[in-house]
């Protein structure tokens, strides 16, 4: 859990950097202060478990074991990343782990999730499905229209709120009534909510639990998890006016999951500090090969275009021959 914790916020820190040196195309949305939510999670899956992410998830693939290069490589455009560089930070997927993608749209992968979900429940293949989704997501149609479909036909989906109390810059208590755990009592599934989202050992029992009920056919779980963000909504952004208390920051900033629970490990005796600090620095390895096999990836080439998004590629081909449709190639260009 804490290399997981680690490689996450290592990788975020490498990435934030890189969008500021212009390196990534676009911005990036970082996990940071957000790792115990993210891994405890993922932890509690299988190797074989689907999830879908949100616009914030470079850190779900890390957290479900994803490798660190191929990441990277996605977030730069290049030909060795996890969907050979058509994907970036918003729209990467890594079917290796069981992530089923992620979305700039709000809320938009939930209805990803559930449908795996449904393919699990009908090829009984015992696998559970997990949708991540934010606090500004939890107000979306598409999410009461999965949870009503899971809660009918039982499916293993587990709805995973990441609250960390802020839609961009708008706080959630401002648009969202009541608790949004307690949402589940209307669609006939258990729902839970983890006030302590920085503890890594809570998000992991919560959904073990969830996972426990749907991989025994018993059907949905939602799962709340109070966390916070201590980076921008994503990096370089600038708002011109600073919407989160001060004090407020402060004290989730000294709620940092990393710390507190290598602290944890060191008393119970799991490692010692020597062995924390050697982990941090083969993390640190790990993320300088991560940006030096991003720096040896070629960009794609223009003919790989169309690749991946038909079934047969010779459709995209055809399509843009269509004269009937497009008019000539020379005026579509």
């Amino acid at each position: 859990m804490q290399r997981r914790m680690l490689r996450i916020r290592r990788f975020d820190e490498r990435a934030s950097k890189m969008v500021k040196r212009g390196q990534i195309p676009g911005t990036v949305h970082t996990s940071i202060g957000q790792e115990a939510q993210v891994v405890g999670a993922c932890m509690a899956l299988g190797d074989s478990d689907y999830m879908s992410g949100n616009h914030r998830s470079h850190g779900h693939p890390i957290g479900k074991g994803a490798p660190l290069g191929p990441l990277m490589a996605e977030l730069v455009g290049k030909s060795g990343g996890v969907c050979g560089g058509k994907g970036g930070s918003l729209h990467l997927a890594d079917f290796a782990v069981g992530s089923l993608g992620e979305s700039g749209i709000v809320g938009s992968s939930i209805p990803i999730a559930v449908g795996a979900g449904l393919s699990s429940k009908v090829l009984d293949n015992g696998r559970v499905s997990l949708a991540f989704f934010g606090d500004g997501a939890a107000n979306q149609g598409c999410l009461y229209e999965g949870m009503n479909i899971s809660g009918v036909w039982k499916l293993p989906v587990i709805f995973l709120c990441e609250n960390n109390q802020y839609a961009l810059s708008t706080p959630a208590h401002t648009v969202t009534s009541g608790v949004i755990a307690d949402r589940a009592a209307g669609f006939g599934m258990p729902g839970v909510r983890v006030e302590n989202g920085q503890d890594v050992l809570a998000v992991f029992d919560a959904v073990a639990t969830a996972v426990q009920r749907a991989r025994a056919g018993e059907g949905p779980s939602l799962v709340e998890v109070v966390t916070y963000r201590f980076n921008e909504h994503s990096e370089g952004l600038k708002l011109g006016v600073d919407y989160r208390d001060t004090d407020e920051k402060a004290d989730w900033l000294a709620k940092d999951p990393i710390v507190l629970f290598r602290a944890v490990l060191i008393e119970r005796g799991v490692a010692t500090a020597e062995e924390m600090d050697a982990l941090e620095a083969d993390v640190l390895r790990e993320v300088d090969e991560a940006f030096a096999f991003t720096n040896d990836s070629p960009y794609p080439d223009p003919s790989v275009a169309f690749d991946d998004l038909y079934t047969d590629s010779k459709f995209a081909v055809h399509t843009w021959n269509d004269q009937s449709t497009f008019g000539t190639l020379e005026n579509v260009r």
